[in-house]
């Protein structure tokens, strides 16, 4: 190809992607790209410059709120002509009648966003939870969190969602990050942006956005930025290798959205105090013109008090659009930020072309997802549809490839209990399901802590340390005396100690005279379920640590143990 005919493709390319949104459904002919690009045409000539400012927001909705609240959305979707809605907690039911009866009093179909990370349970309790990302992080077969979030994709369409505000893709090379930790895949660049893309892939290829997040990387923080404005001070070495690497490589990768953290990153912007949320250098300097970001661009939620401490509502959305962002999440002020971003086109601070472009992707977004023909959802049997056998069978096979082996020194599994196991539940959380699960197979007897001295010498001894997990922000750290009794049964016991909690439990924890170690990640049922059915040999272990916890314990350790033949059919 000679130079003119290059710069000739070059100069059509590049026009062609200013006027597409990051996401198009793979194999799209080009047929139906053009009745898309004619239908947001046709559709964005025929709204008022009021209706265009409106589909930049996107307003949130309780249900466990009072009808006072839910009048307000109602108002707010019918006279300030909102673009979407994000829905939280927590009656899904009641979600799908209001989304239904919202969708039919709005011109433009709304954006339905949740943040589903670990599936629609984030929000809603009645839903099936799905393993968190720093779990998946652990599983080496990428292709079971591609069928993860295939899984939360069908739950969304169940429920009318279209955007999945997910996968978290922040690098967690801090344990005592308080916001991200359990949300993130892990601290190693490679694993992460791998389970991003699977994850990524698994929503999309079903039709339903996805959304990296939080840019510029919100993974060595220790303040919590629904709080106050975190700080990340590394320079730009770090922050290209580490903290924008997962975005860099997956920006052409044709995932639907980026959204921006509430951060100040003073090597990304020089004026003291200024959140990447806000920062003109950040998101149109830097993620829309240097990385050549095409998709829409989402703030993180508007009313965090990193920024909802220090900014009015209204002008902080008008500052968030002016700084390049596309949609302003979790709006609570959208008249006043309305009537600020129509002031600064006026002024002239604010070009109409860029209301045009963040107006046109939000549309080629919407037909993409097939919401030029919305039609109203079911809610009945919501709550099964949501929680069932098929969820339950695939988060357990998500769990049991997750399940890593740190040491097994005196080759203590699979479990032989053909003399008497025991087992020495510690910490806060509920234990039995996994003590149930084990004696399906072997006999073991539940000791309690004060019970130790009654273990006979040289027995097989299983510790579980069963963390609280109601949440994915509950401190991780072992007790005091959970490290005693570990202490004192790892001196004439052969220990098999598993962890049902963060691999960062282990950080300070003395794992020299302690034979096997296990960690599970998560304290819950199916978590239980799936490693007692590991330790009894009816699964391959083969999981990897997916975070550096101490100079001993670094990312990617992990033994293989195949599954006994004898045990699987037992």
């Amino acid at each position: 190809m000679n130079k003119v005919a290059f710069s000739l493709l070059f100069i059509i390319l590049s026009i062609n992607s200013n006027f597409s949104a990051q996401y198009q459904p793979k194999n799209i002919s080009h047929s139906d790209q053009k009745k898309a690009q004619q239908w947001v045409d046709k559709t964005y000539q025929s709204l008022s410059q009021d209706e265009k400012l409106g589909q930049l927001f996107i307003v949130a909705l309780y249900t466990n709120k009072d009808e006072n609240h839910i009048n307000q959305v109602r108002n707010i979707v019918t006279n300030d002509k909102i673009g979407g809605l994000i829905l939280m907690q927590d009656d899904a039911a009641r979600e799908i009648n209001l989304v239904n009866e919202f969708q039919q009093k709005s011109k433009i179909p709304l954006m339905i966003g949740m943040d589903a990370e670990w599936g629609l349970y984030q929000r809603i309790a009645a839903a099936h939870k799905f393993p968190w990302a720093m779990t998946l992080g652990a599983i080496q077969d990428k292709k079971l969190i591609y069928q993860m979030a295939a899984k939360i994709a069908e739950d969304c369409k169940r429920m009318g969602i279209n955007w999945d505000f997910a996968p978290v893709v922040d690098i967690n090379t801090n344990p005592n990050n308080p916001i991200i930790g359990n949300r993130s895949f892990g601290s190693e660049v490679t694993n992460v942006i791998q389970s991003a893309l699977f994850y990524s892939n698994g929503l999309q290829d079903n039709n339903i956005l996805a959304a990296i997040k939080h840019f510029p990387g919100h993974g060595d923080t220790s303040t919590d930025s629904h709080l106050d404005l975190p700080l990340v001070s590394h320079n730009m070495d770090r922050l290209n290798s580490i903290e924008l690497a997962p975005f860099k490589a997956l920006m052409d990768k044709g995932i639907g959205g980026v959204m921006v953290a509430h951060l100040y990153v003073p090597s990304l912007e020089p004026e003291k105090g200024i959140p990447a949320s806000i920062s003109k250098n950040i998101i149109t300097g830097l993620l829309k013109e240097k990385f050549g970001y095409k998709g829409l661009i989402i703030t993180d939620a508007l009313n965090m008090g990193a920024v909802a401490n220090k900014y009015k509502p209204g002008e902080l959305d008008a500052l968030a659009f002016k700084a390049g962002n596309d949609i302003m999440l979790f709006s609570q002020g959208v008249a006043e930020g309305k009537r600020l971003i129509q002031r600064a086109i006026d002024n002239g601070e604010i070009p109409q072309k860029r209301v045009e472009e963040s107006v046109k992707k939000i549309l080629l977004t919407k037909y993409y997802l097939g919401l030029h023909q919305y039609t109203p959802k079911n809610p009945e049997n919501v709550n099964y549809d949501l929680n069932n056998d098929s969820h339950k069978t695939l988060v357990q096979n998500l769990y049991s490839n997750a399940l890593t082996l740190i040491k097994d020194d005196k080759k203590l599994l699979p479990l032989n209990c053909k003399n008497t196991c025991y087992y020495v539940p510690l910490e806060e959380a509920p234990y039995q399901t996994f003590a149930d699960q084990l004696n399906l197979n072997s006999t073991v007897v539940i000791k309690k802590a004060s019970e130790i001295n009654s273990i006979p010498a040289n027995s097989t001894v299983i510790v579980g340390f069963h963390k609280d997990n109601s949440t994915a922000y509950k401190p991780y750290k072992i007790s005091a005396e959970s490290k005693k009794v570990l202490a004192d049964l790892s001196k004439n016991q052969n220990v098999i100690l598993n962890v049902f909690g963060s691999a960062y439990a282990l950080k300070d924890i003395d794992l020299s005279k302690v034979s096997t170690v296990l960690v599970s990640y998560e304290n819950n049922d199916d978590s239980m379920r799936a490693t007692a059915n590991a330790i009894n040999g009816k699964t391959k272990i083969w999981g990897k640590l997916p975070v550096l916890v101490n100079d001993q314990l670094k990312a990617g350790m992990g033994m293989t143990l195949e599954n006994s033949p004898y045990n699987k059919n037992k």
